[in-house]
């Protein structure tokens, strides 16, 4: 399946902890870098559209140099291969991913609100960073060595983190009873339909969508 959701018969990546590639520029860094780094910023937001559009496969540094405004030779003073811009996408995605649902682990809050926030997080994903969220969701299969196997360990932990709350939920009986797997499939299953809101001509703001999602699946989990 295509998707951040597990592959029963993937190995667990020992160290799934990978710092954010993301962050703000330093005031002392020099023009000219600041420069380099924003043109590489435009490059990556051009090509997650455009993986999103037409795939990885079919896309093309010479329609991404085109879709910039530039020569496509000068892409690689920036970006050393299509390769690298997909890494760089999926990684700062799964990172984000990650960072937020371990920082749930430091509050002192219930299970079913763990699991309302990892809803609003990934619906949030999908309805504001769209390209992003659906490059990495379905774009994955097409990383190289060693970023697959780092991506997919990730992957699974994640999920395998994403269970534990919800059975600690059914520990405390604050959720029905079920399958913390089922569970899981299903939320994440649930906000890839948001794909379906991008297309759609219907005039539902993100924030509505947002709590009627919430109120679906949390209504199903707890009791």
């Amino acid at each position: 399946m295509n998707n951040f959701l597990p592959n029963q018969n993937q190995r667990i990546n020992p160290d799934p902890h990978v710092s954010f590639l993301t962050g703000s520029l330093s005031l002392g860094m020099p023009i000219a870098k600041r420069k380099k780094s924003s043109k590489k910023e435009l490059i990556i937001k051009k090509a997650s559209a455009m993986f999103r559009e037409k795939g990885f496969p079919t896309s093309s540094m010479r329609d991404l140099a085109e879709e910039i405004g530039l020569e496509a030779a000068s892409l690689y003073n920036h970006i050393q291969s299509k390769s690298e811009i997909l890494q760089e996408i999926i990684s700062r995605t799964a990172d984000e991913c990650l960072e937020h649902l371990e920082s749930l682990y430091e509050e002192n809050t219930t299970s079913v609100a763990k699991i309302e926030s990892l809803i609003r997080f990934h619906v949030r994903m999908m309805l504001n960073r769209f390209d992003d969220y659906y490059v990495m969701t379905n774009e994955w299969i097409h990383l190289r060595e060693p970023h697959l196997s780092n991506f997919t360990g990730k992957r699974r932990y994640y999920v395998q983190k994403m269970e534990s709350i919800i059975e600690a939920g059914l520990e405390d009986k604050t959720m029905n009873p079920g399958m913390p797997y089922t569970a899981m499939l299903t939320i994440l299953a649930a906000v890839r339909g948001l794909e379906f809101w991008h297309r759609s001509a219907k005039k539902i703001s993100p924030q509505v969508m947002e709590d009627n999602m919430v109120t679906h699946l949390i209504n199903g989990l707890k009791k």
